[in-house]
């Protein structure tokens, strides 16, 4: 079977949404971090840590990329399958990414109003990342 560049569409689409959104996230996230740090003498790398998150939607887009391409490759689905299944999953991720960087801004202004609820600021954090992953498990199955 003769693969045309039309067949590296799908994975292409799921790997650049998926760092545009974790991207955007970062940004937001970075920026809040960074404003709490001027507020603040300590406790800054807790509060990294916590922007940092949505930087993990681009891995998930990676990885995809990888395995939508040689699913591409080998036949099981078609290019046009592979288009859209790359921009959904990399819609989920750009969407998490996004949405996650609201809950970590959020959170990193609680944390330096009141530091004993970092952790379940960052419990929050952690509910849309498990979108993130439903995405990734579910797009596995699919292809």
């Amino acid at each position: 079977m003769e693969h045309t560049y039309l067949a590296q569409l799908g994975p292409m689409l799921v790997l650049t949404i998926s760092i545009v959104g974790s991207a955007i996230g970062s940004c937001i996230a970075g920026a809040a971090c960074h404003a709490a740090m001027t507020k603040t003498e300590e406790g800054h790398g807790k509060l990294i840590g916590m922007s940092s998150a949505p930087a993990s939607q681009c891995i998930y887009g990676f990885i995809l990329m990888i395995l939508l391409n040689d699913s591409i490759q080998s036949g099981k689905i078609t290019e046009i399958a592979g288009i859209y299944i790359g921009i959904l999953a990399g819609i989920g991720f750009f969407i998490s990414s996004y949405l996650q960087s609201k809950i970590i801004l959020t959170g990193i202004q609680a944390t330096v109003t009141r530091p004993a609820l970092f952790g379940k600021c960052f419990a929050a954090v952690g509910i849309l990342e498990s979108f993130a992953l439903f995405v990734f498990v579910f797009t596995l199955l699919i292809i």
